[in-house]
């Protein structure tokens, strides 16, 4: 009986086995991986921009997509790997320059191949470089030379060169940074008592906190809203974007402003100049204008005095003379008169 009834059994537990195993999926719950190459093909010097935001299985909007092409990524322990390759060109000239821009933890694997129709060039010399320092690399071919990096800090960003030495010597360059923040070139021009509205950008990435600096001389301080809310206002409009709003300007608020963005890796400061004038300067094109004027009807005014003057001297010399002229006549008259009485 007992072995009749575990014979009935077994067939069961088979089949309720094998519908559990169909509802699942046929196989144990496995981490979700996706894959991503990212390849680089020049044959200039021309420098390309790749980044690499929070959602790196689909490329960002500044990614210039007609020049890359879909490969591998992986995730492990919730870092990204990620593969960056450049086709480097089979004669010397300017080193092949790449940013790439990282603003979380990464694993980034480097490579330099060379392109195929210039496979025979032999007995190259390999060299990766992070400034000074080697850096071992493997061969992925026999024309594909790489590093692997985990880049958790700030430290492990920089410039990374690799470099083929044989008959002609060629080279190409990594530069992994955090995302750039965008400033303001020309100075913002305001004038005492307005107020003054500085705004900053992160493209692409989102920084986990913002925070302002005014320059005074070397240094750079902090500016705390909370403690000045009647002088300074900081407002996050959005995830990436940041304004500083300065209240009641004065001539001590003119300088140089910094907002700087802290990412993961790093933090990255975007520079700001903000002019203030003085309620006066608007009116000096008009007072100079004036001042011209009066000047001009100044010098005018002058010139008249001095014609009338010079014309009533003119006049009043003239009319001397014609009296003298009257004199010495009547003078003469007299004389003839007198030495007409003489003779008779």
């Amino acid at each position: 009986m007992p072995a009749a009834f575990s014979g009935k059994r077994q067939p069961r537990l088979l089949l309720l086995l094998c519908l559990g195993l169909s509802l699942s999926g046929g196989s144990p719950a496995e981490p979700m991986t996706t894959t991503q190459t990212v390849n680089w093909q020049t044959q200039g010097s021309t420098s390309h921009h790749l980044t690499l935001g929070h959602n790196v299985s689909t490329p960002g909007p500044d990614l210039p997509t007609p020049e890359f092409k879909q490969g591998t990524k992986w995730n492990v322990s919730n870092i990204t790997f990620v593969e960056y390759e450049v086709l480097l060109p089979g004669v010397s000239g300017n080193a092949v320059e790449k940013n790439i821009t990282l603003d979380r933890a990464t694993g980034i694997e480097l490579s330099c191949r060379l392109d195929n129709k210039y496979s025979h060039l032999k007995s190259l010399q390999v060299t990766w470089k992070k400034g000074n320092e080697t850096i071992r690399h493997i061969n992925k071919t026999e024309n594909s030379w790489s590093i692997q990096l985990r880049i958790v800090d700030r430290n492990k960003l920089g410039s990374y060169s690799c470099t083929l030495k044989g008959e002609e010597e060629i080279s190409a360059m990594f530069h992994l940074q955090v995302p750039k923040i965008e400033g303001r070139e020309k100075p913002i021009v305001s004038y005492e008592g307005d107020a003054a509205v500085m705004i900053c950008k992160s493209f692409g990435y989102t920084p986990i906190a913002w925070t302002w600096y005014k320059t005074n001389g070397s240094e750079q301080i902090a500016i705390n809203d909370s403690l000045l809310a009647d002088k300074y206002v900081i407002n996050r409009i959005s995830a990436n974007v940041t304004h500083l709003k300065i209240l009641k300007l004065t001539q001590e608020d003119d300088g140089v402003y910094w907002c700087e963005a802290a990412f993961e890796l790093g933090k990255s400061k975007g520079k700001l100049k903000l002019k203030v004038l003085s309620l006066m300067v608007p009116l000096k094109p008009f007072l100079a204008i004036v001042a011209e004027v009066v000047i001009l009807v100044t010098i005018v005014f002058l010139y008249e005095m001095y014609s009338k003057k010079k014309e009533k001297c003119a006049e009043d010399e003239k009319e001397f003379d014609q009296i003298e002229q009257l004199k010495s006549e009547e003078s003469n008259g007299l004389e003839n008169s007198s030495a007409r009485h003489r003779k008779t």
